[in-house]
């Protein structure tokens, strides 16, 4: 019956897109690294702790710049790609159009994950730091490379 493997397919992509929020959202609040310090000072950081840190510092533009692109537009992105799923009244036009959103937020977001690897890089170099990767750096890549393959999937659907 072809109209049952089209719901499975429906269901199934609806379940990987909760799967990508869930993922992005572990990933936005788990640990992402730690940073030692002569061994004496640690700060084990996440994507949430250091928007808060960058905000309570007064660093307005560069919360704005890093909460843009690291947690608004993945939650566009994850929002648009559930209507796309749900909706059964987008119009031929309109899906077009949100695709091509999708893919051009898309080319954006990599920007916030070489944001972070520059400055896991950069704290590597200095002579007296020691940088640990933890989870939550795998887990928000995981989400970001879950969210382009779903863009993939919707557009080939065209």
């Amino acid at each position: 019956m072809p109209g049952s493997d089209f719901v499975m397919k429906k269901w199934l992509i609806l379940l990987l897109i909760l799967s990508t929020l869930i993922v992005f959202v572990a990933g936005c609040l788990a640990p992402l690294f730690t940073l030692s310090k002569f061994f004496i000072f640690n700060n084990t950081v996440s994507l949430f702790t250091a928007l808060q840190e960058l905000w309570g510092e007064g660093y307005v533009i560069l919360f704005l710049v890093l909460f843009s692109f690291s947690i608004f537009l993945p939650l566009v992105k994850i929002v648009l790609l559930f209507y796309l799923q749900l909706s059964t009244k987008v119009s031929q036009q309109s899906h077009k159009k949100i695709i091509g959103f999708l893919e051009l937020v898309g080319k954006w977001s990599m920007l916030d994950v070489f944001v972070v690897a520059i400055l896991l890089v950069t704290i590597k170099l200095g002579p007296m730091a020691n940088v640990q990767v933890h989870f939550g750096l795998y887990l928000f890549l995981a989400s970001i490379i879950l969210m382009m393959l779903l863009s993939h999937i919707l557009h080939r659907k065209d």
